[in-house]
């Protein structure tokens, strides 16, 4: 077993307590129904079309494409990125409910969670009273020079790490913090020779990276004086991950504008809070990855990129737009004349016209078309026919018929060419496209196709698919209909899948004792890729209504494919015999 378990009745009340459908609905927009199940893009990889299913009625989830699943614990687990005892301890709080005395799963792990996040807490204080002191001058001056308000010092708790190797190691050491304690949480490295640690952040103005539910999770520091990163962020910890959370999203998620500003610095995000703009969040030292532009998207529909105003600020953006737009969320893109971010406009322009900047915004349509043109002289024909292809096939991508049209008709007055031919380059790009598409479905397809029978999982590979898929059979119908097991003569030992042998096991014990198995307590018994492996099999339709004739044909595919095997041994055996008498083959 993965973990050590929380009783059942416990687990069934939080999930009771905790329906998959409001816990699921809270992160992703659950709206194409198909029977009985909701349908939506799934949060864990990149879709345009929604293959992500709940069954209310079930109390699971199922991602066609990725092929997670499981209950609304290893939901939380997956997207939250907690262990199973802290996605209990989570959905506990949600429903206010207890935690059972004595039994917090695997404890450890847990404790070791704790303690880190305790530790951050703790640095975050030390940096931040490090900072008022003389010693914290550099980054006192560096704050003034920057025009960062003591409000925004406070808002943020923005601190300084000392230019010396064991300011805050010592510090925490005092406070019964450990070394190895100090090397996992991402705050030190150890000496060379492997005796004690020192300071991994010195010299640098401190941000806290702080996570929606108010944990100081890592750091990011500025240096002050000379040396290189310029930035430098904590590396990946049990309680921090940079591609999968943003700097300020703790303050923006909180934000009335109805769009979220994204920048490219730390400094960009406190300028814009700053000057009133509430809703800016920043990546942490890395271009937007998917699962922070899915962060992004569980708060807004509406982002406005504010990336520096330059080759590489375009290039991001660009990027981002792709992302945004797999997640149906809408992009506008600013573009700053006479400034290269939005902390050097607002202090040249001021607040009010970084908002007359936001409110005249382009698409990323727009934004895009504009781009391409600077890339092309249009008064040569050659460069001009280059430009407009670029351009029709940026237009060809926008599904709406009426965005096409508009952006057609509005390419066609700026370059001053005929709108009908533009609508035939448009609609070639189109059909391309599309081929493209079909072709890369019938890839998938294809690969779908010939992964069906096997997980998706290679360690839970199926040495017999015959007999598994069988055996994934007879657990469907076990799991909906437990007074099968009655007469049946089937063990555990007769699965080739040893995966969905334990599973028998566990619904045959569940049977005899009057109990059901839920979604719930799977979580706690199975490995997040067994569970969603589980999920797929029950998932997967049966048809109840001659039951006991489908039962016995699953268990006769077994049984036959046992005997086969059992030849085969044996033929193996008999010939091994025969290669070891004295003088065969001779």
């Amino acid at each position: 077993m993965p973990y050590v378990e929380f009783s059942e009745s416990f687990l069934q009340e939080l999930a009771d307590r905790n329906d998959i459908v409001d816990v699921v609905g809270s992160y992703v927009r659950l709206t194409k129904r198909s029977g009985a199940n909701l349908f939506g893009l799934c949060p864990f990889h990149n879709e345009k079309t929604p293959s992500f299913s709940v069954a209310p009625d079930r109390q699971i989830y199922h991602c066609f494409g990725c092929g997670k699943g499981g209950s609304v614990i290893s939901f939380i687990m997956e997207i939250e990125n907690l262990s199973f005892p802290d996605a209990v301890a989570f959905l506990a709080r949600r429903a206010g409910m207890e935690l059972p005395e004595g039994n917090s799963g695997d404890r450890e792990q847990s404790r070791q969670r704790e303690r880190l996040l305790a530790l951050n807490r703790e640095a975050a204080r030390f940096f931040f009273a490090e900072l008022t002191r003389p010693g914290g001058l550099p980054a006192q001056n560096y704050i003034r020079k920057r025009q960062i308000s003591l409000e925004m010092v406070k808002r943020f708790g923005l601190g300084f790490a000392p230019d010396n190797f064991y300011s805050l190691t010592n510090a925490m050491r005092a406070k019964g913090f450990t070394e190895q304690e100090l090397i996992t949480g991402g705050l030190a490295n150890a000496n060379k020779g492997g005796k004690g640690v020192h300071d991994v952040f010195r010299n640098r103005l401190m941000f806290p990276v702080i996570d929606i539910r108010g944990n100081v999770i890592g750091f990011s520091g500025r240096i002050l004086g000379d040396g290189e990163p310029k930035y430098l962020n904590s590396r990946e910890t049990p309680v921090f991950n940079k591609s999968r959370n943003l700097f300020g999203l703790n303050l923006a998620k909180k934000s009335k504008s109805g769009y979220l500003l994204l920048a490219e610095g730390n400094i960009d995000v406190v300028s814009l809070h700053q000057a009133g703009f509430d809703g800016a969040v920043a990546s942490l030292g890395t271009s937007l990855t998917p699962d922070q532009a899915r962060l992004i998207s569980r708060h807004t529909r509406e982002v406005v990129i504010a990336y520096d105003n330059d080759g590489a600020g375009q290039k991001a953006a660009q990027r981002a737009i792709g992302i945004f737009r797999d997640l149906d969320v809408s992009v506008r893109v600013l573009q700053m004349e006479g400034a290269k971010d939005p902390d050097e406009f607002i202090k040249a322009k001021g607040s009010d016209a970084f908002r007359a900047l936001i409110e005249a915004s382009k698409s990323d349509v727009e934004y895009r078309l504009r781009t391409a043109e600077g890339h092309y002289d249009l008064g040569d024909d050659e460069q001009k026919v280059a430009y407009l292809k670029e351009a029709a096939g940026i237009i060809a991508q926008l599904e709406s018929p009426v965005e096409r049209e508009v952006y057609a008709m509005r390419l066609a007055d700026r370059a001053g060419v005929d709108k009908a031919v533009l609508r035939d380059e448009i609609n070639r790009g189109r059909k391309k496209d599309y081929y493209r598409e079909k072709k890369k479905e019938d890839r998938d397809a294809a690969r779908s196709l010939s992964r069906s029978v096997q997980p998706r999982d290679r360690n839970l590979r199926y040495e017999n698919e015959r007999s598994a898929l069988a055996e994934e059979g007879v657990v469907r119908l076990m799991y909906c209909d437990p007074t099968l097991f009655e007469g049946v003569t089937l063990e555990p030992e007769d699965f080739s899948s040893p995966l969905l042998g334990r599973v028998y096991a566990l619904l045959r014990e569940r049977a005899a004792s009057h109990s059901g198995l839920s979604p719930a307590v799977l979580s706690g018994m199975f490995t997040p890729e067994e569970e969603a492996h589980i999920t797929e099999v029950l998932n997967k339709t049966e048809i109840l209504a001659n039951a006991k004739r489908a039962l016995a044909d699953y268990i006769g595919v077994i049984r036959s494919e046992q005997q086969a095997l059992t030849a085969q041994q044996d033929l193996r055996a008999f010939a091994a015999s025969q290669r070891n008498k004295k003088g065969y083959g001779g």
